[in-house]
């Protein structure tokens, strides 16, 4: 895998304002038909040798799965002013106003496409040979078209109308105004996608030409609706060494040699790490290490560690967990739930060897059940085309079964207007997705 690429920061100005704020988000829990105002997204789950039948047993797509910050792109007209807006919503549902975006009417480019909700990442594309970043969004699913709530359909229609329907007629508007395209953000592309059983595809093909980098591959189901929240139908693969889990860390200094009562800051701490169980409860779940070099380098930087969200992996090596990197993008670590099933994963992990293998099976049983669907009248899943274990190693602790340290050390604190309901003009099926 290559190495890591910078995490964007979120580009736009955030919306602080609460009265505003609170009619987006509700606009948005209505749009998609939610109960409670959360981050309407879907989440995946992780890849263990279960899945593998799973992948024999109904239509999936396969991408890589990006290094960036996931987004939604909340596009809306504003009742008062008669413009198009165009919002960002990350998973700590903070709105961020964006400028010189325009997304047109698929039907005529000349008016302006109605609510709208895009899934997507937000991520730095670093050219191999000039070393330019470019900002970009690989949108892959659509919540909401033009006022329409699409989430029960399948993902092969609602990706056919993000292509078709919105990301297509965006790149045809910048061709008509290049000063649209001078004044983008961040360009606006669909994510590739491909057949499951095309994997060697994605990981020969696709992978090299990235500009990003990347830690896995994802599978999502084409044949099921959009699942907010937990999608067991969506599979984070990653090779089970590099199986990570998100926690919060708290750092514990020993007492000063001079007064008992005092954390000696200038000592090496311990690094607790904590598992989220909703709400604001936390509960510990194991200790993080960390090299004395790396212990400096941090110290030098003056990166406050306290507090915050870290993603970690097990280090076979080592015998612990080891930091990844800090998640500033998310509000709390991955639930106990989700760390339960990481767990497994890393325990009953596929390789990728294993993962290959399979390719075949995947793909007879894919064939088998669209031979079935013809002779039924239904279709297949194709995506559209682009336009362009060691015994010998410790493992992982499962949950609760390591102790925290004794009480007594020491932490360190870490420092409106109405939007009109865009016009339902989306009728009929998507046009050009090939069977």
């Amino acid at each position: 895998m290559p190495a890591h690429t910078p995490i964007p920061s979120i580009p736009g100005i955030e919306q602080t304002d609460p009265t505003i704020k609170s009619f987006l988000t509700q606009r948005v829990s209505d749009l998609c038909g939610l109960n409670s105002n959360k981050f309407p997204g879907s989440q995946p789950v992780s890849f263990q040798s279960s899945s593998l039948e799973l992948l024999e047993t109904k239509d999936f797509w396969v991408c890589e799965k990006s290094d960036g910050v996931r987004i939604l792109v909340f596009i809306v007209m504003n009742g008062m002013t008669g413009n198009q807006e165009v919002w960002l919503i990350d998973r700590k549902e903070r709105y961020f106003s964006i400028q010189n975006l325009h997304f047109p009417h698929w039907e005529n480019r000349g008016n302006p496409l109605g609510e709208t909700i895009l899934d997507g990442e937000l991520v730095i594309d670093i050219d191999p040979k000039t070393g330019t970043e470019t900002l970009r969004f690989y949108a892959f699913d659509c919540l909401v078209l033009n006022g329409e709530n699409i989430m029960k359909k399948p993902l092969l229609s609602r990706y056919g109308r993000l292509r078709d329907w919105v990301i297509t007629p965006f790149q045809k508007s910048l061709r008509d105004f290049p000063e649209w395209k001078d004044a983008l953000p961040f360009e606006v592309v669909a994510k590739e996608q491909e057949l499951s059983y095309h994997l060697g595809h994605v990981l020969n093909v696709h992978i090299p030409k990235l500009q990003h980098g990347h830690d896995g591959l994802i599978f999502t189901c084409c044949e099921t609706e959009y699942v907010p929240g937990t999608d067991e139908k969506i599979l984070k693969w990653k090779p089970p060494s590099e199986n990570s889990i998100d926690f919060k860390l708290e750092l514990r200094f020993p007492p000063s040699s001079s007064n008992h009562d005092e954390p000696d800051y200038y000592a090496k701490p311990e690094f607790l790490l904590y598992t989220w169980l909703g709400n604001d409860d936390y509960e510990y779940f194991d200790m993080m290490g960390m090299e004395d070099e790396e212990w400096e380098k941090m110290k030098e930087s003056g990166e406050q560690l306290d507090d915050r969200i870290v993603e970690v992996t097990w280090d076979t090596d080592n015998g612990y967990w080891k930091m990844l990197r800090i998640r500033d993008d998310k509000n709390n670590g991955n639930h106990k739930s989700i760390v339960d099933k990481i767990l497994v994963s890393i325990e009953d992990g596929v390789e990728i060897e294993a993962l290959l293998s399979r390719t075949d099976s995947i793909r007879n049983a894919w064939k088998n059940r669209q031979q079935a669907k013809k002779m039924g009248g239904g279709g297949g899943g194709q995506p559209p085309p682009q336009q362009q274990n060691n015994s010998n190693q410790r493992r992982p602790p499962q949950q609760g079964h390591s102790q925290p340290p004794t009480p007594g050390g020491n932490r360190i604190s870490s420092q409106g207007y109405p939007i009109t309901p865009g016009h339902n003009q989306a009728q009929g099926l998507v046009a050009g997705l090939k069977r």
